[in-house]
């Protein structure tokens, strides 16, 4: 899979980003010709640094700026969308951002690709939380679509117009509807999602780790490599638009034992229950484990990573990243 990316051209939106930045490295191990946009560079200045050294190129743009996407995806083979807000709580406290960014963004994007005429493979970075709360466990891509937040609903609105453009334009698309991402890479102040990196970060301190309610609920985490090969697998796929796909771990695990999992491995740390606040509460999604049969029955992708494996190598990085 990988050798299909040699020496393509290879956009990634949000290349900086916690996935990004994988996807990039992973990207460049490949020998992929990559282009980065980012809205801002000095944010990630010492990530920019090390993957320009891998020979990555970037550049400095809104995704909402029409010609500095039409300028981004020209002559473009393969398009990474990973850009935009997250945060299902940070999108309730401020829905038309998040649809300005997450939408307005992803409209522009997929207009510069029209203008180009662009035959580039676009993969879409879609969210779990678009389901909302799931009918039935574990989760297949025919249930419908009920998000509970903001977020949620924009990222469905997202699926649809790759679906409108695809039949319209010809667009060549794959949503990936990622479960919960975890592993290196992501920075402790970034709290807006990533709940396992974040409670980690929280143990290897000795610090708590908030768990709301009784943390029964079941979550299904994905290590951020399995993800990453899921995306390349995605962008190699020749066939026409428009496939959706779960990217899981296809198994769940509740909160409090991940969090106690959590506090073994990193040796420090202790779990302590809080109240739901108010909004957490009301957009919670309750138990959700994905089905991944299609897509290792279609793209033949599936994870292989644990979470006890994962959390080994995360808490392993950590403390390398620390020590160094």
């Amino acid at each position: 899979m990988t050798s299909y990316y040699r020496d393509r051209r290879v956009l990634v939106l949000g290349g900086l980003g916690y996935i990004g930045s994988n996807l990039t490295a992973a990207l460049a191990d490949a020998g992929a010709r990559t282009t980065i946009v980012t809205p801002a560079r000095d944010r990630h200045r010492a990530r920019a640094a090390s993957l320009e050294a891998r020979g990555a190129a970037i550049v400095e743009a809104d995704i909402r700026d029409a010609a500095a996407m039409r300028a981004a995806v020209r002559d473009q083979e393969v398009v990474f969308h990973l850009a935009g807000r997250s945060g299902a709580v940070r999108s309730v406290e401020d829905p038309a951002g998040d649809f300005d960014v997450n939408c307005g963004g992803s409209l522009a994007l997929l207009e510069a690709m029209r203008a180009e005429e662009s035959a580039a493979r676009l993969v879409f970075s879609g969210s779990r939380l678009a389901y909302g709360r799931p009918a039935a466990i574990p989760v297949a891509e025919s249930q419908p679509l009920a998000p509970r937040c903001p977020h949620g609903l924009h990222k469905a609105a997202v699926e649809q117009y790759l679906a409108i453009y695809a039949r319209l334009y010809g667009l060549r698309a794959t949503t990936l509807r990622i479960t919960n991402p975890y592993g290196p890479g992501q920075p402790r102040d970034r709290q807006a999602y990533g709940v396992i990196n974040f409670l980690i970060h929280r143990a290897l301190a000795g610090e708590t780790l908030p768990i709301y309610g009784d943390g029964a609920q079941l979550r299904d985490y994905i290590y951020i490599g399995d993800v990453v090969s899921a995306m390349l697998a995605s962008g190699a796929d020749p066939r026409p638009c428009c496939r959706v796909y779960n990217v899981g771990s296809g198994a769940g695990i509740s909160m409090m034992d991940a969090a106690r999992l959590i506090v073994a491995v990193a040796g420090s740390g202790r779990v302590e229950t809080q109240p739901w606040p108010g909004v957490a509460r009301e957009i919670d999604s309750g138990d959700f484990v994905a089905d991944v049969s299609r897509i290792a029955s279609e793209l033949d992708w599936r994870p292989t990573v644990t979470i006890e494996d994962g959390l080994r190598r995360t808490v392993a990085a950590h403390l390398a990243q620390t020590t160094a």
